[in-house]
């Protein structure tokens, strides 16, 4: 019983702290995923670097720096900060260069036993997670001004989709999605949470109207499919790795990484519908 109160009060915490973050305006939303996408990164890297190296946090902090350049980068230009912003964003992406191979110059001296295999995680982590946080700016703002609807809307669909799967895998699940990866997840949870989310999508239609009802249950197709995957995919990661969370941060839930790692995987996906399609 205690297992399920430290789940339901690390969860309530969690969301609360969320919502804080989306409905405080456009600067909380910069530090509220400012502060995820960092915490993810260091879970990220804590996970896949060579952890029996001296000074490892300082690779850890230059991967850090180097994935959360993105979402800064995109902060910049959507809050208008940047003077001459055409030149001085080129400028800023010039300046990932240097600070990608200062990875390469670390690795030189930190006698690493796989040195390219650091810096190639490194990078990992700026396209893993640090480029679909970035994408997420593009989300909040894609009317032109910051709007916390569409991220809201999103990220109920991912947790009603992660909910519906536990609930009706728990009690009808049968049939193994992907048991090499992960052994729990069945299609009948696959099923109850895409169900749950189709229909969720049609009243945020309703409620939430910042994108048309169709818009939202493209999205609601798109959070099935690839959250889903984002889920799996970071099953893989942990399973190749041998670790079962991400982190330690949310008691009863693991790590950060552990809750964002579908809404993550689906960010790019939902960015190039409403880029391309919408």
């Amino acid at each position: 019983m205690s297992g399920v109160r430290t789940r339901a009060i690390s969860a309530v915490i969690f969301v609360a702290l969320i919502l804080g973050g989306l409905l405080g305006g456009p600067y909380s939303f910069m530090a509220l995923f400012s502060i995820v996408t960092a915490l993810s990164l260091y879970e990220f890297l804590s996970m896949v670097l060579d952890r029996y190296q001296r000074r490892d946090r300082a690779r850890i902090a230059l991967g850090i720096s180097f994935g959360l350049a993105p979402h800064l980068i995109a902060s910049a230009v959507l809050f208008d900060w940047l003077p001459n912003r055409d030149e001085l964003l080129f400028a800023l992406i010039l300046a990932f260069f240097p600070l990608l191979f200062l990875m390469f110059i670390y690795e030189l001296f930190a006698a690493a036993k796989r040195p390219f295999e650091n810096v190639g995680m490194m990078v990992m982590g700026m396209v893993y997670i640090g480029a679909p946080f970035a994408m997420l700016d593009y989300i909040a703002y894609q009317s032109g001004e910051f709007d916390w609807q569409l991220v809201l809307g999103i990220l109920l669909l991912t947790w009603l989709s992660d909910t519906g799967a536990y609930v009706a895998g728990s009690t009808l699940g049968k049939t193994k999605l992907l048991p090499r990866i992960s052994p729990n997840k069945t299609w009948e949870g696959f099923a109850g949470g895409a169900i749950l989310v189709l229909v969720s999508s049609w009243l945020l239609g309703e409620y939430l109207p910042v994108i048309r009802h169709r818009d939202w249950i493209a999205i609601a197709v798109i959070v099935i499919i690839f959250g889903s995957l984002g889920d799996l995919i970071e099953s893989m990661l942990k399973r190749s790795i041998f670790v079962k969370d991400s982190g330690k941060l949310l008691p009863g839930h693991g790590g950060l990484l552990d809750r964002f790692d579908a809404f993550i995987f689906l960010l790019p996906f939902v960015s190039a519908y409403l880029i391309f399609v919408r």
